[in-house]
């Protein structure tokens, strides 16, 4: 049985569009740009700032203990000299029901939004944040619930009991509704607005702020915290920040319909088939746990997140099996992000530029690394930034593309930098900041090292592209199994070209107890 379901790119794109009206007359006629906001808080002109960043993080209580509680209360002596919070998707487990934003996201953020000291009061589509909070839509935010389950999950059938009392799952009634409760409670949505009048008085309320490509929302902490689109733009300290929608290009190229293809596609059907029983024996053992045994609770822990490790798996190979068709790809994001970076390089009050979005194109987790979504990313985002490189020519000055680029998906804290790929996304730094709140997740055995194989089959030729600096993750066995959780300061330093220092926020889950050591800084 399946746990999750992953709507089309089709219907992510139609339905995210009707919810922010896209390209609405009434916003057309006014000039205003849907995929830009300018954050009001009187500092955005200084050159040196903080931020935080968290990534996966809407986990339940993990039985007694909260990892994502944890990162949270390690950020609060920060959050007085940060200026917002970026959120690398993944908000809420498992499948992104409104069900769960009070437990999983309200209840542990709760001093970042207003009205925080009384959190069952606030609800999850009426947030308005003290700290700004800038998230993109990982994976999970998008998942719905298959029908069978749906059904199941209104009895009191046993798979219910069994996901509620010993994996504590966070499958509730029903998914998110292709996005609808991610949309209501970040964006700007716009459909709500029905009566004659209430559209045109809201844009001229909120929309407000004047820029070089028009009219755009005016992102005003402690009173409108809405964001225009699931991809958009804002510039601070006079480093641009594009955030994407990682999740309308991942589709993986399609298997060819070669004997090599076909071969292929029986390896992909063994494997997800050897996924499911894999899974379904871990239901089974976990209904002998008793989740009141501190040592069992732990277990119940490991096999919860090896349950979501083989459903992300699982979707990874349904993508690969199901793309015999023409792959779907959101042309229209990445050309915005293309048009947009090329605007940047051209606009000399810019210094530098950060793009984050959920899905990594680089990482040496070992569910991760080399999954056809991890690849297929890695293959998208160099097409348009090597267009981007033809269009700007000498104005980089040798200088990368994208100053840092910031990731989730998978879960641990790492830190990559590119080689020589041969394409534009060489000597890039990359952070991926996903293990702030779920299950952990190891590194990879074959090492720090990525390399890539290209050339055509009878003459292929291997290239490393990316080498992992840092990683923290999963690690040890038994009583010396360490559960390192962690989110992000960092720090921009610099007059002319960014200097970033990272800044590990890290708890520790072990033996029991929490820990927090202290990692030194990194400095990019």
């Amino acid at each position: 049985m399946k746990f999750v379901s992953d709507p089309a790119i089709t219907k992510k794109i139609r339905k995210m569009n009707q919810r922010v009206r896209w390209q609405d007359p009434l916003i057309v006629e006014r000039g205003i740009d849907q995929t830009r906001l300018v954050l009001e808080d009187d500092q955005a002109d200084d050159s040196e700032f903080s931020f935080l960043v968290v990534g996966d993080s809407g986990s339940g209580s993990h039985k007694g203990h909260n990892p994502q509680r944890q990162v949270a209360e390690l950020m609060l002596p920060h959050h007085n000299e940060c200026r917002f919070m970026l959120h690398m998707g993944d908000v809420i487990y498992l499948v992104g029901s409104s069900e769960y934003y009070q437990q999983n996201f309200i209840k542990p953020y709760r001093e970042f939004i207003l009205g925080g000291e009384h959190p069952r009061q606030i609800a999850y589509d009426q947030m308005i944040f003290s700290l700004p909070i800038l998230p993109v839509p990982g994976n999970h935010d998008y998942y719905d619930l298959p029908i069978l389950l749906s059904l199941a999950s209104l009895t009191t059938l046993p798979i219910r009991q069994l996901l509620r009392s010993r994996l504590d799952i966070d499958v509730g009634l029903h998914g998110s509704n292709a996005g609808d409760a991610y949309a209501k409670a970040f964006l700007d949505y716009l459909k709500a607005f029905q009566l004659p009048g209430e559209l045109d008085r809201h844009l001229n309320k909120h929309y407000t702020a004047k820029t070089d490509t028009g009219r755009c929302l005016c992102y005003e902490p402690g009173q409108f915290t809405r964001l225009p689109n699931r991809y958009y733009t804002f510039r601070y300290g006079g480093i641009d920040f594009f955030a994407l929608d990682s999740n309308t290009f991942n589709d993986p190229l399609p298997l060819p319909k070669t004997k090599e293809g076909a071969a292929d596609r029986k390896i992909l059907e063994k494997r997800r088939q050897d996924l499911e029983q894999e899974k379904m024996q871990i239901l089974e053992e976990s209904a002998k746990l008793n989740p009141d045994n501190s040592q069992e609770a732990d277990q119940l822990d490991d096999m919860q997140g090896k349950v979501s490790q083989i459903e992300e798996i699982v979707v990874d190979i349904d993508k690969q099996l199901s793309s015999n068709q023409q792959t779907l790809t959101d042309i229209e994001q990445l050309d915005w992000l293309k048009q947009r970076l090329i605007e940047s390089w051209n606009t000399a009050e810019v210094r530098g530029r950060i793009i984050y979005f959920h899905h990594p194109p680089y990482v040496t987790e070992a569910t991760k690394w080399q999954q056809a979504q991890t690849l297929v990313i890695r293959h998208r985002l160099r097409s348009v930034l090597d267009a981007v490189a033809e269009k700007v020519g000498s104005l980089t000055q040798g200088r990368p593309l994208i100053d840092l680029v910031l990731n989730g998906h998978a879960h641990c804290l790492e830190y990559l930098k590119t080689m020589d790929t041969g394409h534009a996304d060489s000597h890039i730094h990359w952070i991926v900041c996903g293990g702030s709140g779920y299950s952990l997740r190891r590194q990879r055995t074959e090492g720090p090292d990525l390399v890539e194989t290209f050339g055509s089959t009878d003459k292929q030729e291997s290239r490393l592209v990316a080498r992992s600096h840092f990683f923290l993750g999963r690690n040890g066995q038994g009583s010396q199994k360490r559960r390192p959780y962690s989110g992000l300061r960092i720090d921009v330093k610099g007059e002319h070209q960014p200097q970033f220092i990272i800044r590990p926020l890290v708890a520790e889950w072990y033996q029991r107890h929490w820990h927090h050591p202290e990692l030194e800084p990194l400095s990019i």
